[in-house]
């Protein structure tokens, strides 16, 4: 990355270095992807401190910083309190956010002159806007998620469970090339899909029951996200009813993105239509969140939100609809704002499909 950016955050917080365990934010700044350690940088240095498991995996990933093992006989703390005094670095920005109680108080106890700045979001409002690369991994991530979907549809058969059918994406994402899963798969049927976190059970899928499946991947540490919903025989006319109300709703709000839109206005129109549907009642979460290293980045499309889309920001668009006691929709893409517009990464069918 630019670590000019990262000069920026020290000269406006006013600060001598910034010390992090963020994994996210540890991996997007040096490239170490082991997620265990401090990353410690200031305008004269670069180090990440590890212990000995993944030095080597560091030394490989982050060429431009300093890889220092951690010992039994000189510890995290001990290294940290030698940087600081080294450096003359009293002045420590620290991710509020994400930070341990344990990692709080190590910090704290670095000198007696150590003055903890908070950061607040500086470090994550730096992965907010994707490179050409960074959009690369993720379109190659979502195209394993279209592969896996067009390899459900003639998988699924009434009498086999939600867990089967999440196995089934999971391996067919895995024999595509993902490296690991975005988070765990979602597969939810019949009443369970009104659930909109479901975890897949031993519950088997029958005629008539609507399935869910929210599922991703990660190609080079990077998320992909989607979401689809069918029916295992053929669709009754609430169902149907249900379904193309979301998938207006998805269309009405992907109608407005673009760079320079607002986050709430782009999720009112999605929710303002299920809600004159008569649906309002049963979209409870938000609209999208951006994707990337982690699966929920900001921006978010939520009422709350007011931030403004801007280019090369990914986004899902996930409009739902969740009653108890009958079942539930959601219909997800993921997409890369432009300035225009938008680029729809995933190319799935979102046609209501009866299998």
């Amino acid at each position: 990355m630019d670590y000019k950016r990262i000069i920026k955050i020290l000269e406006e917080k006013n600060i001598d270095a910034i010390i992090t365990s963020d994994g996210y934010n540890m991996r997007y700044i040096s490239g170490f992807a082991g997620a265990t350690g401090f990353l410690y940088i200031s305008k004269d240095a670069r180090v990440i401190l590890t212990d000995s498991r993944y030095t080597i995996q560091a030394k490989e990933e982050a060429p431009d910083f300093q890889v220092i093992e951690i010992s039994s006989e000189k510890n995290y703390k001990a290294w940290l309190s030698d940087l600081v005094n080294e450096h003359k670095s009293f002045n420590i920005g620290f991710e509020d956010k994400s930070i341990s109680y344990s990692e709080y108080s190590l910090l704290s106890k670095l000198t007696d002159d150590v003055n903890l700045v908070e950061l607040g979001d500086e470090l994550n409002n730096l992965r907010i806007i994707k490179t050409d690369k960074e959009i690369e991994y993720i379109a190659k991530a979502e195209a394993i998620g279209d592969k896996a979907y067009t390899a459900i549809l003639d998988f699924i058969k009434p009498g086999m469970t939600e867990l089967e059918v999440a196995a089934k994406l999971e391996y067919t994402m895995k024999c595509e090339g993902a490296e690991n899963l975005s988070f765990d798969t979602i597969v939810a049927s019949g009443i369970n899909s009104s659930k909109p976190h479901a975890v897949p059970s031993n519950k088997k899928i029958e005629k008539g029951d609507f399935v869910t499946m929210d599922f991703g991947c990660m190609v080079n540490g990077y998320c992909s996200d989607m979401t689809r919903t069918l029916v295992v025989g053929k669709a009754n006319e609430k169902q149907k009813e249900v379904y193309n109300t979301v998938l207006t709703a998805q269309k009405r709000a992907l109608e407005l993105i673009k760079a320079g839109e607002n986050c709430h206005v782009v999720d009112f129109a999605a929710r303002g239509y299920i809600a004159d549907c008569g649906y309002g009642d049963c979209f409870g979460h938000g609209l999208g969140h951006s994707v990337g290293l982690f699966i929920h980045e900001d921006p978010r499309l939520s009422p709350s939100c007011k931030e403004v889309l801007e280019e090369n920001v990914l986004m899902t668009v996930e409009p739902g609809i969740y009653i108890e006691g009958f079942g539930g929709v959601r219909i997800e893409d993921l997409v890369v704002v432009t300035k225009d517009g938008y680029r729809n990464l995933t190319s799935s069918p979102k046609e209501l499909i009866s299998l």
